[in-house]
């Protein structure tokens, strides 16, 4: 199983370039950046994660997922870069699925999409998503763009996404392009299925998530289905590499907040090789 890093970055933060070629030279697999297009002032929508539902700061402050991701991409040679995630039901599919084509394009194949519906429903109401629709409306777009993807000419006829005929390239390199459907809600597992070529969960502590990938790739085995899983969350130990190891995970993302400071991310890579050792140590 590899090991990737996923933060942000923003405009007081570390540029994109630099964290990617931090990640590279650390022999680390892959950075992914997430992304939000604004964040509502209201801020009625507690953040999933932390104390209180306090939201990390510098989320309204983040670059444009593809443009950051470029800019990662172009300053390395071998680094994996993704989404985590991207915000596919704020986004047109027809202008996603020619970003994502295009940076796995430029990058030779180095583009890993995580997708999912979101969790700030100011933000997707903004984008004139209805909060009540978005897993259905995550699926259909997700399904629409790997039609782009793979079809000289793609048509694609859903409640959500419609379009006759038509053309678009650059293609992706990569045959399947890899697109995980992020969630933990119930049903995420079957739409991964349906749409993805991998499922992503977020790690919850005894929430039992590794079990849940082991079902979900037996299941994927017993379909005939070709797939894989990765996990995501902010604790590292040689425990929870064995754990989504065992499970059938592929990847796991390391979670590291936004920092200004090179030196304080440094240790943070540092952090993941010394658990990683110990874990090869003791397998």
């Amino acid at each position: 199983m590899q090991i990737g890093i996923l933060s942000n970055s923003a405009d007081w933060s570390l540029d994109p370039a630099t964290m990617a070629r931090m990640v590279e030279s650390a022999g680390i697999e892959s950075l992914f950046l997430g992304e939000h297009s604004h964040i509502p002032a209201s801020r009625e929508s507690p953040y999933p994660g932390g104390e209180n539902g306090e939201m990390p700061a510098g989320y309204d402050r983040t670059y444009d997922l593809f443009v950051a991701l470029t800019a990662a991409a172009l300053a390395t040679t071998t680094l994996k870069v993704g989404s985590g995630i991207c915000q596919l039901v704020q986004r047109d599919p027809i202008h996603t699925a020619k970003a994502v084509a295009s940076l796995d394009a430029l990058s030779g194949g180095r583009v890993v999409l995580v997708v999912g519906a979101s969790w700030n429903l100011e933000e997707m109401r903004n984008h004139g998503t209805d909060p009540d629709t978005r897993y259905e409306l995550l699926e259909e777009r997700a399904l629409a763009m790997r039609e782009i993807w793979t079809r000289d000419e793609a048509t694609f006829h859903g409640e959500f996404v419609n379009f006759d005929r038509i053309w678009s390239w650059p293609k992706p390199i990569q045959d399947p392009m890899p697109i995980f459907i992020g969630g933990n809600s119930p049903g995420s597992e079957e739409r991964a299925l349906r749409a993805g070529t991998g499922w992503a969960p977020l790690d919850i502590p005894g929430a039992g998530v590794p079990d849940r990938i082991r079902a979900y790739t037996e299941q994927a085995a017993a379909d005939g289905v070709t797939t894989s899983a990765l996990g995501v969350g902010g604790e590292l130990s040689p425990q929870i590499i064995e754990d989504y190891t065992e499970s059938g995970a592929e990847r796991w993302l390391h979670y590291i907040p936004m920092t200004g400071d090179a030196g304080e991310f440094e240790r943070e890579l540092e952090r993941v090789l010394s658990v990683r050792t110990e874990f090869i140590g003791a397998a």
